[in-house]
């Protein structure tokens, strides 16, 4: 009779056990698939970069805005229609989020190798990792075989994403929300080594606040007039000393008082935070392996699997 049960038994086992495996990310998803999807990937990425430094950090804020809003699925990519209200005009993103024709660039790319095998959101999540590499960052395997979302939500991205407002509670909720620690959030902030931000921004900051170096902040305000609708999209880098470097200024920034945004400085403000900024500005190392780790846990926000979603021909609308 035992003997008997056991195949049955261990068929439901096996069932389970693909189920299990079915929803899981891996490192190898594409590889018999799409071997060329790495090169491909990161040849795009790095020509959008030689053209402009900035590419890089704008494309590491799309996968970070998208993984916020319901999960790393693509949505961010997708235009609005008559029918779906995207995430590309909520306020977070609206004249900010950038870099949406090098992934329409990277999709045609990888389409021409293997069509129809690689979702829009897994060459985010690549093409953010090369954008990390190709300025100097920690490199790192990526966890792939997420699909791509069938739709979006502007009120899911005005509510998700943490504005340059944000206190440090509010920081620490927003991220624990998506299942990121404190820890996760000091890291990824680092990201703010790279890239610029528009004085609309950091406006506020520059004039208000007591929690700020004076030359620091007089330097930002001779490009960033006091008066809203002046120079509003004049931008400043977020690390003042190597913005086109990924490296651990951003944090040693923070210890002098020159985070350009409100929530950039709340990391360094007599708060929970600021032992893991010191330790990251004294141990460049520990900042990497640090970030890595909090990118492989972002890439894993409620991905799209198996046969949920669908993959995308144009990662602008649904097919």
């Amino acid at each position: 009779m035992a003997a008997s049960s056991s195949p049955i038994f261990t068929l439901a086992f096996l069932l389970l056990f693909m189920g299990s495996i079915n929803a899981q990310l891996s490192t190898g998803f594409y590889s018999s698939s799409c071997p060329k999807l790495f090169s491909t990937v990161k040849s795009t990425v790095q020509s959008a970069i030689s053209k402009e430094t900035r590419m890089g950090a704008s494309l590491l804020r799309l996968f970070f805005h998208d993984c916020f809003v319901n999960g790393c699925d693509g949505s961010i990519l997708l235009d609005d229609t008559s029918s779906l209200r995207g995430e590309k005009n909520a306020v977070p993103n609206r004249n900010s989020a950038r870099g949406f024709n090098v992934i329409d660039d990277v999709k045609s790319a990888v389409e021409n190798v293997c069509p129809g095998v690689v979702s829009c959101a897994d060459i985010l999540a690549i093409a953010a990792r090369d954008s990390v590499v190709t300025l100097g960052g920690p490199n790192w395997d990526v966890k792939l075989g997420r699909r791509d979302a069938r739709t979006a939500s502007q009120s899911a991205a005005n509510n998700g994403i943490p504005p340059p407002t944000s206190n440090l509670n509010q920081l620490i909720s927003t991220f624990s929300n998506v299942g990121l620690s404190t820890r996760d959030m000091v890291a990824l902030a680092g990201a703010h080594t790279i890239g610029q931000a528009r004085c609309t921004s950091f406006r506020a900051r520059i004039y208000n606040e007591t929690n700020i170096d004076p030359s620091f902040a007089r330097t930002r305000q001779s490009n960033c007039p006091r008066t809203n609708g002046t120079g509003d999209n004049n931008l400043a880098p977020l690390d003042v000393q190597t913005s086109t470097v990924f490296d651990n200024n951003y944090h040693k920034n923070l210890l002098q008082n020159r985070g350009l945004l409100h929530s950039d400085q709340q990391l360094f403000n007599g708060g929970s935070t600021d032992s893991i900024v010191r330790t990251y500005s004294n141990n460049p190392s520990n900042f990497q392996s640090d970030f890595v780790a909090a990118m492989i846990k972002m890439g894993d926000i409620k991905p799209l699997t198996g046969s949920k979603g669908e993959i995308r021909k144009n990662c602008r609308r649904l097919n």
